[in-house]
């Protein structure tokens, strides 16, 4: 029996492909969503290719954006069954040629021919096509238009690269990443002839811009089954070295065999692959400062390190303020000690002022993701003394801790700066060192947070 193709594609897609048509030009799905109806999957996106210049396009669909005509692809918008409006890209078939900063062609030709715009594209699991035009006939395996034998690639589980691989990894420094990614998503393997054109590369790769290796680098965190298998390609590639340097710092450095399995490097990626996505990039950083910290066999003070390695790490891979911020709390605590398991029960000399001063640390809206990271990171090696009964205990005492009254932060206090400024205290680094100085107070005891009590300690103080 048939498939029928047509089943996995949108009808607001099949209204884009049928105004082309009437506008007398082609329409073809192209890249990676034909790739994922080939493999039985929903496609996350859909990229449309047509004879249709940008102008045409733009004047069959006047709601569109043209930010990026120049390289033949205009945005148009369409709306879905529910009403809602979707992008979908349609390009220009065209050729590229002189690529130059290891990533954008300096020459771009329009063509009429899909044939020359297939022969562009990077992968061969990602060069083809299906007519969409033909859709109302029903599109099976017999209409797909397969040049560069992608149908196979995708039976063996290999990403080869279109035509000759080292002209490939030449053209585009950020193919080398995304061949890795693929690879990693989809549980292939990189065709050796690809994988020595990575190697052979590497220095165009170096071109790509960090953010864009971000980006490649993200994607196969959170999509991938295993996302240690995508970083030891890249590893193995040499492409890891150029962002990650660190990671490397892991290899073949042994932890106490009575406590652990793996050396760092590998237990980073094992606690990786068994990590909630919200905790990936803290999974993967939680312990790379080990290194760093090797002294006989013990690793003082690691968390303080590997915190500091992640903020210096993220921040040099322009990762958001906040998830950089987000992901320190979280490897900087990560090694809690709540409770003692003794005599069939835990117990915890954690104080109402200890828990409050936990959540400060980490962050309220933390606590959850941390508790993540602790779990990840038990569940990744089979020799831990970590008891998971013990987050329970933790979450129990905090639930009852938040309960009460909490001053967590400087805004929660029953004084404020204008109230120092009336004792005679400036704005600056005296009064902001005063507040905190108080805040302190309040943690350990909560009933000190009265204006008249804060004042006659802030007198004191000053």
């Amino acid at each position: 029996m048939k498939t029928d193709y047509s089943k996995k594609i949108p009808e607001y897609i099949i209204k884009v492909s049928s105004d082309l048509k009437d506008a007398g030009f082609s329409c073809y799905l192209v890249g990676g969503s034909v790739r994922d109806i080939v493999m039985g999957k929903i496609p996350k996106d859909y990229d449309l290719a047509s004879d249709a210049l940008p102008e045409d396009v733009s004047k069959v669909f006047p709601k569109s954006i043209t930010t990026n005509a120049k390289f033949g692809t205009v945005i148009v918008l369409e709306e879905d069954e529910f009403g809602e409006n979707q992008s979908v890209e349609i390009t220009t078939f065209r050729s590229e040629a002189e690529y130059i900063d290891g990533r954008w062609p300096s020459k771009v030709e329009f063509t009429r021919d899909l044939h020359r715009d297939l022969g562009r594209r990077d992968f061969t699991i990602n060069a083809m096509a299906i007519d969409l035009q033909k859709v109302e006939d029903g599109i099976d395996e017999n209409d797909l238009i397969d040049l560069f034998n992608g149908v196979e690639g995708i039976g063996e589980g290999i990403v080869r690269a279109v035509g000759t691989p080292h002209e490939r990894m030449l053209e585009d420094g950020l193919r080398a990443f995304r061949a890795c990614r693929l690879a990693s998503e989809l549980g292939f393997e990189i065709e050796s002839e690809t994988f020595d054109a990575i190697r052979d590369t590497i220095d165009v790769a170096k071109q790509i811009s960090i953010e864009r290796i971000r980006d490649e680098f993200t994607k196969l965190l959170i999509n991938s089954p295993k996302p240690s298998v995508g970083i030891n390609l890249l590893r193995d590639t040499g492409l890891l070295e150029i962002f990650i340097p660190e990671m490397l710092e892991g290899i073949g450095v042994k932890q106490p065999e009575e406590y652990h399995v793996h050396e760092v490097y590998d237990h980073l990626l094992a606690t990786v692959d068994v990590s909630e996505d919200s905790v990936k990039l803290a999974a993967l950083f939680h312990d790379i400062g080990k290194p760093r910290c090797a002294e006989d066999g013990h690793f003082y003070g690691h968390d303080i390190v590997s915190a500091e390695m992640a903020r210096e790490i993220m921040s040099r891979m322009r990762f958001s303020k906040v998830e950089i911020d987000r992901v320190y709390r979280l490897i900087r605590w990560h090694m809690f000690v709540f409770s003692d398991w003794r005599e069939g029960e835990y117990v915890s000399n954690w104080t109402d002022a200890a828990i409050r001063r936990f959540i400060k640390n980490v962050g309220q809206e933390y606590v959850e993701d941390l508790f993540r990271l602790r779990m990840a990171d038990a569940l990744s090696n089979p020799k831990t003394s970590f008891d998971p009964g013990e987050i329970q205990e933790l979450e129990n005492r905090i639930s009852e801790v938040r309960a009460k009254d909490m001053v967590l932060k400087v805004g929660d206090l029953k004084i404020s700066g204008n109230d120092l400024m009336e004792l005679g205290v400036d704005p600056g680094p005296r009064m902001g060192k005063i507040l905190s100085s108080l805040l302190e107070e309040v943690i350990e005891d909560p009933s000190l947070n009265t204006k008249e009590k804060l004042l006659i300690l802030a007198k004191a103080m000053i």
